[in-house]
């Protein structure tokens, strides 16, 4: 897989996927989901490339997208540092080991096939070369796939057999591995992950979930701050808000607002060219010095440090993901606009 992965076309010259984006320095930016897209929007530097997929139409209330990474053996050492998200499960194909870390925890090395639980702190990854490939797991994918509550798994990175026993996780390395083009990322995991979700079988639906998707509307949208809020919006009691947010989003509701409000901030205030514009700060942030308070619970910096970094990676897949999936990150993944069909 690793020899042919990052070929663009297909041996009949057409687009190498039919959802998604290829980037790199010769490859074709393509995708029946990103007409117009121009290939700067795109870019990496030499010997590494990104790209990112939609799941199939049925999938998507539980599957946020699909992305691969991939950096050839120049890059060894390669630092690179992400926002804080929701949950993810991510495959690493013929790579080196690698570790993560987030405030005072390091991971090393990362599983071969991995869960890394949903975050309130920027993860730093340093990688060695190799393939990773993902698919981010929304609050309604949590309900179900998994039996433990998100916050069982919060700011951690395990393997994806502790908290999803079985074979599932042998089965998504070697079906990933028997791929042989980056094209085929998105079928494979489409079939897979249709079957593990039970699809087909009405009945296993949480019954949580009309309130777990009302929830994750609210998290995406601008303007709710307040949990006796979002507690009426919802018609439930405060208490039942918390019980369902640490279940199946893995944080209390006011740590979840907080994360959205903060990072649709942060990327409005980060201008293109890594300078800080405040004055585009969300309007219920009292002053600077209270979005400064937030920089440093999610990020452990001022933005303006963190934005100086050399992040090759999160630079592209916040530009990728806006324009395939719709939203520039996972925590403000619109649920009703990105799915497709």
């Amino acid at each position: 897989m690793a020899r042919v992965f990052g070929d663009s076309a297909s041996s009949d010259g057409t687009s190498a996927g039919d959802r998604g984006a290829v980037i790199g320095p010769t490859q074709i930016v393509g995708g029946t989901n990103s007409p117009g897209v121009v290939p700067a929007t795109f870019a990496m530097p030499p010997g590494m490339a990104i790209r990112y997929d939609q799941p199939a139409a049925d999938l998507a209330d539980y599957i946020t997208g699909y992305h691969v990474y991939s950096a050839d053996h120049r890059h060894v050492g390669q630092v690179d540092w992400f926002l804080p998200g929701t949950a993810n499960v991510r495959i690493a194909i013929d790579a080196a080991p690698f570790s993560v870390s987030m405030a005072r925890r390091t991971f090393d090395p990362v599983p071969e096939v991995s869960l890394f639980g949903p975050t309130s702190h920027a993860l730093k990854a340093t990688t060695n070369g190799g393939i990773l490939v993902g698919f981010g797991v929304s609050a309604l994918g949590w309900s179900r796939l998994f039996n433990p509550p998100a916050a069982t798994y919060r700011d951690r990175v395990v393997p994806l057999a502790t908290a999803l026993p079985g074979s599932f996780a042998l089965r998504l390395r070697d079906a990933l591995y028997r791929s042989d083009r980056e094209g085929q990322v998105a079928p494979v995991l489409d079939a897979l992950l249709r079957a593990q979700l039970g699809l087909m079988q009405r009945d296993v639906t949480h019954r949580d979930a009309p309130l777990i998707r009302q929830l994750m509307v609210m998290i995406a949208r601008e303007g709710t701050t307040e949990i006796a809020q979002a507690a009426a919006e919802l018609g439930i009691e405060p208490h039942a808000l918390r019980r369902l947010a640490v279940r199946h989003f893995g944080f209390p509701p006011k740590l979840l607002l907080r994360r959205a409000r903060f990072l649709r901030s942060f990327l409005q205030i980060a201008r293109t060219d890594k300078t800080i514009d405040y004055a585009r700060l969300d309007k219920s942030y009292f002053d600077v010095p209270h979005f400064l308070r937030d920089a440093n619970t999610f990020l452990g910096m001022t933005p303006r440090r963190f934005l100086s970094l050399n992040t090759p990676f999160l630079d592209a897949s916040l530009r990728a993901r806006a324009a395939v999936l719709g939203a520039a990150t996972q925590v403000l993944h619109d649920i009703g606009a990105a799915k497709p069909g």
